[in-house]
C-alpha cells in the first residue's frame, strides 16, 4: 500500500508542471485530459488505498512512507514523508473525488476562456498542495502545503486579473490569511524549541509527556495554531476575505469552499487535537468562535443579493459548525460534517455557477426568477443541495451531520445550553436564507432568459453530487436510529470518541427540535419570498439589513483600525533615507542602462569604429607589456 501513496499528491503536481511548461502548445483536449485525468487518477489511488487500509489496518493506526530526507540542520531534520490514517484518508477522498468532479465541470464552464490552460495548471497545483497538507507526517511539510493553497487561492481568485476588483479580492485573501499564517509559523517554532521535533506523531507524544493540562506552553502553542486555522477557515475575526473571494470563476469557489482551503483549519485542529485537549481554554475558545461565527455569517447570508455571496457566507457559517464540534470534543462529528458539507456545497456552487453562466453572467438573484421549468436538472439538483444545507429532516445528508453537532453541543462534557442555542438558532437562519435562494431564483416572474441548456460535462457532476447529498448521511446514524455508525468507528483509530455528560437526555426530543427549526425556516422563507410578504421588502430596506449586508461592518472597522493608519504612516514615511538609498540604486541602474543601450543602436559604422578602437587599445596594452 505504501508504495503508491506519494503518487496521490505527485500526479496532480506533475500534470500542473506539464501544463505550465507546455500549455501554450497543447490543445484544449490534452489540457483537459491532463487536468481531469490526473485528479481522477489520484482519486482512484485514494480509493484503492482506503480499501487496502480497511482490509488490513495497521497496528499503529497509520502507514508512513518516507520519500527522501528534505533537510537536516543541527539537531533538526525533516523528511518528505506521507502518513495515511483514517483522518487523512477521508480528507484525501473528498479532495480528489469532489475535486475530480469540479475539474470535469470546469472543462465545459471554462471552454471559451482564453486562460483555459492556466486555469487547469492552477487548479491541479491547488489540489496537489492540499493533498500534501493532509498527508504530511510533519508540520513543516504540512506548512509547505498550507502556503501552497494560499498561493493558489491568490492566483485563482484573481484569475480574471484584467478586472481591478478581482486583483483587490485576491490581495485581500492573501493578506488576511497571512495574519493567521504568521501566528501559525510562530507556533511551529515554539513547538520545535520546546519539544525538539515537528513530526506530528512524535510531537503529540512529547506534548502529552512534558506538558500538563492547562500549562502555559500548551495554551500558547494551541492558541497560535488556532490563529492559523482561523485565517484559512475564515472564522471570526478573519472571515472578511471569503465573501470577496467570489471574484474567481465558480469552479474555483466550489474547490475552495468544498474540498480545499477553508477546510484546512478544521484539519489542522483535528490533526493536533492532543494539543487542544491539553489546552481546555483554547478548545473552549474554538467552540465559542465557531458558535459566534455561524450566527454572524448566517445573518449576513440572509441579506445578500449576489447568488455566490450567499453561499460564501453559508460556508463561513457551516465551517463555524465544524469549529463548534471540534471545540466540544466531537471530533468525528466535525469531520463528518466536513465531508457532507463538501458534497452539498460543491453542488450548490456548481449549480449557482451554471445558472450565472447561462444567464449572461448575471449574479443578482433578484434579476433571475422562474428558472425551475427552464433549467429543470439544475433546479432539482440545487433543491437537493439546498435541502441538505437546510438539514431537511430524515431525507437529506445534512440533517444527520448537523443534527449530530447540535446534539453534542448540548450533551458533551464540553457542551453547554448556550452553544446549543446558538447552533440551533443558526440552523433556523440557515434554513431561511437557503430557501430564500430557491424561491427568488427558481420561482416567480422570469426576468432573465437562459441562453442555452447545460451540457453533459456540467450536468454529470451535479447529478453525482446530488445523489451524495442525499445518501451520504446514512453512513452515520444517531444511536436511536439503529446505531449504524461506520464513519465514527473508522475514525476512532485516529480521533478520540466524544465524552458525554453524565446526565440523561432524550436525544429524540433534540432531533424533533432540529427538524422543527429546519421546517419552520423553510415555511418562513415561503411566506416572505414566495408569497412576497411586505415584511421582506421593509426589512431589506432597513438599516439593520444594510448592517448585515455589509458583513456586520467588519471591513469598515478594519479599514479604520489597520488600513488607513498604515497608509497614513507609509505616506509620512515616504522619502526617508532608506527610500533615498533605493532611489539612488534605481537611478544608477537607469543610467547604466542608458549608457549600455547606446552600444546597441543599429549603426554599423559605429560598431566598426568601436571594434577598431577596442582592438587598438588591447594591442597597445599588450605591446606595452
Amino acid at each position: 500500500m505504501t508504495a503508491y501513496i506519494p503518487f496521490i499528491p505527485a500526479i496532480p503536481l506533475f500534470s500542473s508542471l506539464i501544463i505550465i511548461l507546455f500549455g501554450k502548445i497543447l490543445s484544449k483536449r490534452v489540457v483537459a485530459f491532463l487536468g481531469v485525468g490526473s485528479v481522477s487518477l489520484s482519486a482512484l489511488i485514494t480509493i484503492i488505498a482506503g480499501i487496502s487500509f480497511i482490509s488490513s489496518p495497521p497496528a499503529s493506526g497509520s502507514y508512513t512512507v518516507t520519500v527522501w530526507n528534505w533537510l537536516t540542520a543541527g539537531g533538526f531534520s525533516a523528511n518528505i514523508a506521507f502518513s495515511v490514517d483514517a483522518l487523512s484518508l477521508i480528507f484525501c477522498f473528498v479532495i480528489t473525488f469532489v475535486g475530480a468532479l469540479i475539474h470535469l465541470y470546469s472543462v465545459e464552464f471554462m471552454d471559451h476562456d482564453e486562460g483555459f490552460a492556466r486555469f487547469f495548471a492552477y487548479m491541479n497545483l491547488f489540489v496537489s498542495s492540499m493533498l500534501i497538507l493532509v498527508l504530511a507526517d510533519n508540520l513543516l511539510l504540512m506548512y509547505l502545503g498550507w502556503e501552497g493553497v494560499g498561493l493558489c487561492s491568490y492566483l485563482l481568485i484573481g484569475f480574471w486579473y484584467k478586472e481591478p476588483e478581482n486583483g483587490y479580492a485576491a490581495r485581500k485573501a492573501f493578506i488576511v490569511t497571512r495574519v493567521g499564517d504568521t501566528a501559525m509559523i510562530i507556533g511551529l517554532f515554539l513547538l520545535f524549541i520546546n519539544l525538539g521535533t515537528l513530526n506530528i506523531n512524535e510531537l503529540m507524544q512529547q506534548a502529552s509527556l512534558k506538558w500538563a493540562v492547562s500549562s502555559p506552553l500548551a495554551i500558547l502553542s494551541a492558541a497560535l495554531l488556532l490563529g492559523g486555522a482561523l485565517g484559512k477557515s475564515a472564522q471570526l475575526p478573519l472571515q472578511t476575505w471569503l465573501p470577496d473571494a467570489m471574484a474567481g470563476p465558480s469552479p474555483v469557489s466550489a474547490l475552495i469552499h468544498a474540498a480545499t482551503m477553508v477546510t484546512a483549519g478544521v484539519y489542522l485542529i483535528a490533526r493536533t487535537h492532543v494539543l487542544f485537549a491539553l489546552a481546555p481554554a483554547v478548545q473552549a475558545a474554538v467552540a465559542i468562535i465557531g458558535a459566534a461565527t455561524l450566527i454572524v455569517a448566517g445573518f449576513s447570508a440572509l441579506t445578500q443579493h449576489d447568488f455566490k455571496r450567499v453561499l460564501a457566507y453559508s460556508t463561513i457559517s457551516q465551517i463555524g459548525y465544524m469549529f463548534l464540534a471540534l471545540g466540544v470534543g466531537a471530533w468525528s462529528a466535525a469531520v463528518f460534517h466536513f465531508m457532507i458539507h463538501a458534497f452539498f456545497k460543491a453542488l450548490l456552487f456548481l449549480g449557482a455557477g451554471a445558472v450565472i453562466h447561462l444567464l449572461h453572467h448575471e449574479h443578482d438573484m433578484f434579476k433571475m426568477g422562474g428558472l425551475w421549468k427552464k433549467l429543470p436538472i439544475i433546479f432539482i439538483t440545487f433543491l437537493i443541495g439546498s435541502a441538505s444545507l437546510a438539514a431537511l429532516p430524515l431525507i437529506s445528508a445534512g440533517f444527520y451531520s448537523k443534527d449530530a453537532i447540535l446534539w453534542f453541543a448540548w450533551s458533551s462534557t464540553n457542551g453547554s445550553k448556550w452553544l446549543w442555542l446558538a447552533a440551533y438558532f443558526g440552523a433556523f437562519i440557515t434554513s431561511i436564507y437557503t430557501f430564500r435562494m430557491i424561491f427568488v431564483t427558481f420561482f416567480g416572474e422570469a426576468k432573465t432568459e437562459p441562453t442555452h441548456k447545460p451540457g453533459k460535462l456540467m450536468t454529470i457532476p451535479l447529478v453525482v453530487l446530488a445523489i451524495l447529498s442525499l445518501i451520504g448521511g446514512f453512513i452515520e446514524l444517531p444511536e436511536n436510529f439503529g446505531h449504524f455508525q461506520i464513519f465514527s468507528k473508522f475514525l476512532s483509530t485516529t480521533l478520540p470518541s466524544i465524552q458525554l455528560a453524565g446526565e440523561s437526555h432524550n436525544e429524540l426530543l433534540f432531533q424533533i427540535l432540529s427538524a422543527v427549526a429546519s421546517l419552520l425556516g423553510i415555511y418562513l422563507a415561503y411566506l416572505l419570498y414566495f408569497k412576497k410578504s411586505s415584511f421582506a421588502k421593509s426589512f431589506s430596506n432597513s438599516q439593520l439589513a444594510n448592517f448585515f449586508y455589509k458583513g456586520w461592518q467588519f471591513d469598515w472597522l478594519y479599514d479604520r483600525i489597520f488600513v488607513k493608519p498604515l497608509v497614513w504612516f507609509s505616506e509620512i514615511n515616504k522619502n526617508d533615507f532608506i527610500d533615498k538609498i533605493y532611489t539612488a540604486i534605481a537611478k544608477a541602474t537607469d543610467f547604466l542602462n542608458s549608457l549600455l543601450s547606446r552600444t546597441q543602436q543599429g549603426r554599423l559604422r559605429w560598431y566598426v569604429m568601436v571594434l577598431t578602437a577596442g582592438v587598438v587599445i588591447i594591442l597597445t596594452f599588450m605591446l606595452n607589456l
